[in-house]
């Protein structure tokens, strides 16, 4: 009889207006964490048992909760402190100086929610009064002051990432031209400077995905060279995409109608990726579409 599996992290992001909630929330998902936004703190054992009942207990939480639960925050705190939920729970603070909050809410152009009818720093201090109990009790705080949105995507991935969540996933797709470009594409590789296998008889009925096609296709020289300098190309963005926190990369190789050229050439860019330690899968929109 096998064991259940470890139950998932739970993770509680809140913080002061303006701090950076909403980049830490996009950034949990990313990483495969279930979120809910602007969740009452009362709920939050209701939540994880309705994410357990769903997804099982295995599936990590993340539930942002911020000055617009009022009250609620003292259940929170509350609820944290008995471990209701059963799982390992993270409380993340994120904060920042008034000087950078004051210029960040007038360039989103919304009142604070504290505010009334008075200044933006009045808001600001009232928020601080009612989060400083939950900043004290807080597992780990982030000052965001000097921080932008990829630093900040940074941070948290560091800290609640693994080596599978945080590897750039590449998705190798490839497409007929005569049913059009894919929209999701980043990068878009030509094949039809290549023979084509369909004008070869005893190849026409089959696809890139057989071998003799395969062979006929990608041992040509000028697939070779295409090869030995597109791969580096790649290389070099996907550094840069883990740079600015992206995760993810759609690379489109088409040919004229997508069964022959583009499917033998993204199945070997395929390979070279994953041999290269890539988490690249290969997907082939038009093949069977003739």
């Amino acid at each position: 009889m096998s064991e259940a599996p470890s139950p998932g992290e739970l993770v509680v992001v809140t913080g002061m207006t303006g701090a950076g909630r909403s980049t830490a929330a996009k950034e949990l998902e990313d990483l495969g964490f279930y979120v809910v936004d602007n969740m009452p703190p009362s709920l939050l054992r209701d939540v994880v048992r309705l994410v357990d009942e769903s997804r099982g207990t295995g599936q990590p939480v993340a539930v942002v909760v911020d000055v617009r639960s009022g009250s609620f925050f003292d259940s929170l705190r509350a609820n944290l402190a008995q471990g209701v939920t059963g799982r390992r729970t993270t409380l993340l603070f994120l904060e920042a100086s008034d000087e950078v909050l004051v210029r960040r809410q007038e360039a989103a152009r919304r009142p604070h929610p504290l505010q009334g009818s008075g200044r933006l720093l009045d808001g600001l201090r009232r928020e601080r009064e009612v989060l400083a109990a939950l900043r004290s009790d807080a597992d780990l705080v982030v000052d965001t002051s000097a921080l932008n949105v990829h630093q900040l995507k940074d941070r948290v991935a560091e800290a609640f990432g693994t080596p599978e969540t945080v590897r750039l996933k590449v998705t190798v797709v490839s497409f007929g031209f005569k049913y059009g470009i894919p929209v999701d594409a980043d990068f878009v590789a030509d094949m039809r400077f290549l023979p084509n296998p369909f004008w070869v008889p005893e190849l026409r009925p089959q696809t890139g995905k057989d071998e003799p096609v395969a062979a006929y296709v990608t041992g040509r020289p000028a697939a070779a060279a295409f090869l030995d300098q597109y791969l580096p190309v790649l290389e070099t963005a996907a550094t840069g995409y883990l740079t600015e926190g992206k995760r993810f990369m759609t690379v489109a190789i088409g040919c004229t109608g997508g069964k022959h050229r583009s499917v033998a050439m993204t199945e070997e860019v395929t390979a070279r990726l994953q041999a290269r330690g890539y988490d690249a899968r290969a997907e082939h929109r038009d093949l069977g579409r003739e």
